[in-house]
């Protein structure tokens, strides 16, 4: 008997439903499986409490931090330029560019073309100062062999020195002054005279040619003409004479002396 009751359990459990056996239903589309969403439980009152405020503290952070920080949508305060006598305000910046630099970019050179031109007129005139310090207060006329001093020569006086040079050889200012003559003379075939700043006079005769006008001012050490042997003349020389207060003829050795000068010894 209990072989029996299992095969008639088991036929019973594969026979079909009798209402399947005998009508025919269309078949339904299945429809995709939806899965449920995941529930958590509802927290406890306590919980909930926390819950609460930590949102109330978030969410007045988030308030303030919206005051203090402005947005990037938002653009950020500026000053008022035009107030300050500024015509544009320059653009506000992203908070996370970098910071950079003011700097002064002209928009029309033309405008800064006086400045400029002043700014080289200073730079020139303050180099001509420098290198008018850098100049000796007193310098030598020519360079070449004494040759004759000053005194009694052939039963005149001779009054003034001579120094031999080739034809062309720089002639310098001794001191600075005036020029008072530039051109032909009597005896000298050409001179130069200048008048210092001291009022005494200085001459330079048998030049060959005048690198100077009349009322030109020239500094120690300019040169004002070149050796000659025009005139009464034995040969090329620079005749050099010292006239105090523009009119007494002095010895020019010591002068020269006390200004640091130095002719050499007398040679014939």
């Amino acid at each position: 008997m209990t072989g029996f009751a299992d095969w008639e359990a088991d036929a019973w459990a594969h026979e079909e439903p009798w209402d399947q056996q005998y009508f025919s239903y269309p078949e339904e589309p299945r429809r995709p499986r939806r899965r449920g969403a995941h529930r958590t439980p509802p927290p406890p009152h306590s919980l909930r409490g926390r819950i609460v405020a930590f949102a109330l503290a978030a969410g007045a952070f988030t308030a303030a931090g919206q005051q203090l920080w402005p947005s990037a949508e938002e653009p950020a305060p500026t000053v008022e330029y035009e107030a300050l006598g500024q015509a544009d305000a320059p653009a506000p910046l992203p908070p996370d560019s970098p910071e950079l630099l003011d700097t002064v970019r002209p928009t029309d050179p033309d405008r800064y073309a006086d400045l400029i031109d002043s700014g080289a007129r200073y730079a020139e005139e303050l180099a001509a100062e420098q290198a008018a310090k850098l100049r000796p207060l007193f310098m030598k006329f020519t360079s070449g062999t004494f040759t004759s001093g000053y005194g009694a020569r052939w039963g005149t006086l001779h009054p003034g020195v001579d120094v031999a040079a080739p034809i062309g050889t720089p002639i310098y200012a001794v001191e600075d002054g005036t020029v008072i003559d530039a051109g032909p003379a009597s005896g000298f075939g050409m001179w130069v005279r200048l008048r210092g700043d001291d009022g005494t006079v200085t001459v330079y005769g048998h030049i060959n040619t005048a690198l100077v006008a009349v009322g030109d001012h020239v500094t120690a050490g300019d040169e004002i003409a070149t050796v000659g042997n025009r005139g009464e003349s034995t040969g090329p020389h620079c005749h050099f004479e010292v006239w105090l207060n523009g009119t007494d003829r002095i010895d020019p050795i010591p002068w020269l002396a006390t200004r640091g000068i130095s002719l050499g010894p007398e040679r014939d």
